[in-house]
């Protein structure tokens, strides 16, 4: 055959191909990342990453600006939201360690976040306007759903994005269900599985605890606040892409419309800077790699913690990776010290045997993925409940911050680094947290497209969300068999009468006429 002829072949089939193939065509997407914390805008942005590769225009509210780029196109409102980066822990004990307090401060900040942005210029030309540019609206949920107002005035479907795993005290409001204490840890839970009679019970008394507690001060701030975007009842979202997977999160009932994309933020590794590359590729022993986070100062912590801390690091074989805020006076040889470390490009390197952090779901899911063992220690939030999933998997020890001694820490550094069942159990969770049917990437763009293609895609929200909470826990049901019962027996109590009353006139009439 002719190169001209295959030319013309291929030419005819390309043809074909253009009249039954439309080009996937790119929607307009609207976004808004509320929280001003890094691990949360990871997430979404990971999201976004993905939207953009498929093609798909963004524009986004962000408090973590980068620049703009092909499709993507930033505001920055980094002034406007309160930043939750480098948080003392004193500060944390006092503001998110109590269960009261945490639910205090995050509907405060929700609701302080609405109105910031709902001051900001954007959202007021757009709010104007009378035809919205935007197919969709991609908002994390964190507390109030004041912010679903936006979707309800540009008429356009909205999707919630929750980097934590799916908030316990909102489910009920935005899916229609209530997770069921008995088999589902509450998000604030120290368990990941209620396993006993005694934990199903805190579980229980803790989320009911959560939900009215939020409810009532959603309900005050309504009534003593009165902003325009309380006037309006909350839209339910089409979709809620949750940063879960069950590597890190017990199985549980889900409906369709949640769709679990956990890891979406990362990103392939890079190449770690020299200095820190050299310093872990001569470290024969292998390296440790020590963080709290982005919103917890290492430097913060109690000096004699801290003191106790980087003297275990300065004694064990492994040099270490420090993230420290401050200067450290009298440093170790053995570890190394900056503000920021490459964190995801440092965990996949072979030389790195243990991940010293405080169980943000970020970074669970970077251990994961590395397939490196975890040694946790929770502070606040989701914390505990990530680390004792990583316990259940085999791969890490979750210690109390406040009670760990010299002697503890360093036992359970000993036992990660030179237990090989951790390390095995870290690549038997990596291996099962890599295989899955479909990228997170692709999921996001799939269910994106789906609800703007089938217009907000409303057969995927549960019947449950018409129903009030009496009739959702079958009160109603119950009251009318219990009812329909005694009824029952009363027709049955009244007949006996009846009947005992016919018999005691027929035996006194009989009485009667034998005398």
């Amino acid at each position: 055959m002719t190169t001209f002829i295959k030319i013309l072949i291929v030419t005819f089939y390309c043809s074909v191909a253009t009249l039954y193939f439309e080009p996937v065509g790119s929607e307009r997407i609207l976004a808004i990342a509320p929280i001003a914390g890094r691990s949360h805008w990871n997430f979404m942005e990971g999201i976004l990453r993905a939207l953009t590769e498929h093609g798909h225009q963004i524009t986004v509210l962000t408090p973590f600006p980068s620049g703009d780029r092909e499709n993507y196109t930033e505001i920055d409102v980094s002034k406007e939201i309160r930043t939750l980066l480098r948080l003392d822990i004193d500060q944390i004990n006092i503001e998110l360690t109590s269960h009261f307090d945490l639910i205090n401060f995050i509907n405060d900040y929700s609701r302080n976040c609405c109105k910031t942005l709902y001051e900001n210029d954007f959202i007021k030309n757009i709010l104007t306007d009378s035809r919205s540019d935007f197919d969709a609206i991609f908002i994390e949920l964190m507390a109030s759903e004041c912010i679903s107002y936006l979707s309800v005035k540009l008429d356009i479907p909205l999707i919630y994005v929750t980097p934590p795993p799916l908030i316990s005290y909102l489910e009920r409001s935005v899916l229609g269900h209530y997770p069921n204490p008995a088999v589902v840890s509450h998000v604030l839970a120290n368990h990941s599985i209620p396993r006993t009679m005694f934990e199903r019970f805190t579980n229980t008394v803790l989320f009911f605890y959560t939900l009215f507690l939020l409810q009532y001060k959603s309900w005050t701030a309504r009534i003593a606040s009165k902003e325009s975007f309380d006037q309006i009842e909350p839209i339910k979202p089409s979709i809620i892409f949750s940063n879960a997977h069950f590597i890190t999160d017990a199985p549980r009932p889900i409906p369709p419309s949640v769709i679990q994309v956990g890891g979406i933020h990362l990103s392939p590794p890079k190449k770690i800077p020299d200095d820190i590359l050299e310093f872990i590729e001569n470290s024969p022993h292998g390296v440790i790699y020590f963080t709290l986070g982005s919103v917890v100062a290492v430097s913060s912590l109690p000096e004699n913690i801290r003191n106790d801390i980087i003297q275990v690091l300065s004694q064990v074989p492994q040099r270490v990776l420090l993230k420290y805020e401050d200067e450290m006076v009298d440093k170790p040889e053995n570890i190394m010290v900056k503000k920021w470390f490459p964190q995801r490009d440092i965990l996949v390197h072979p030389n790195v045997k243990l991940f010293i952090s405080h169980g943000g779901i970020s970074g669970v899911y970077e251990a994961v993925d590395a397939g490196v063992p975890v040694l946790g220690f929770p502070l606040f939030f989701d914390q505990s409940r990530n680390l004792r999933n990583l316990v259940d998997a085999g791969m890490a020890i979750s210690m109390n911050l406040d009670s760990v001694t010299k002697d503890t820490f360093m036992k359970a550094i000993l036992e990660l680094v030179k237990n090989k069942k951790y390390i095995q159990n870290a690549k038997i969770a990596s291996d099962r947290f890599k295989d899955r049917p479909l990228t997170p990437s692709k999921a996001v763009d799939y269910w994106t497209r789906y609800v703007i293609r089938h217009k907000g895609a409303p057969h995927l929200k549960s019947q449950a969300l018409n129903l009030k909470w009496y009739q959702y826990f079958l009160l109603d049901v119950i009251a009318v068999v219990i009812l329909v019962i005694l009824l029952f027996y009363y027709a049955i109590y009244k007949t006996f009468i009846f009947i005992k009353k016919i018999t005691f006139a027929s035996w006194t009439k009989s009485k009667s006429k034998s005398e």
